[in-house]
């Protein structure tokens, strides 16, 4: 019993930071992102993960999502979407 309890600290320490510091905020980064793709809507200006900045025409319920770019139109995954400048740029007008 002597050796479990000494164990039985370091274990529990353990959890609490594998709890705290890691399943914590993957769960908060999750909630965000899902927040964010609900809240995107036609005629936004976003920019991509791989970069490309476009505004959105269409957003389809199958995910995708048409972007009107200097290129032409593009379709794209929602989850391809990485920022949403209209909301950047009006935190950034604000805060200056």
């Amino acid at each position: 019993m002597g050796d479990l309890g000494q164990l039985a600290g370091p274990i529990l320490l353990f959890a609490v930071f594998i709890i705290f510091f890691i399943v914590l905020p993957q769960r908060k980064k999750i909630k965000q992102e899902k927040n964010f793709d609900s809240g995107l809507k036609k005629g936004d200006k976003v920019v991509t993960k791989s970069g490309l900045h476009g505004k959105i025409l269409e957003l389809n319920s199958d995910g995708t999502c048409i972007l009107e770019t200097g290129a032409g139109k593009m379709k794209f995954e929602r989850t391809a979407i990485s920022i949403e400048l209209s909301k950047a740029q009006n935190k950034s007008v604000v805060t200056k």
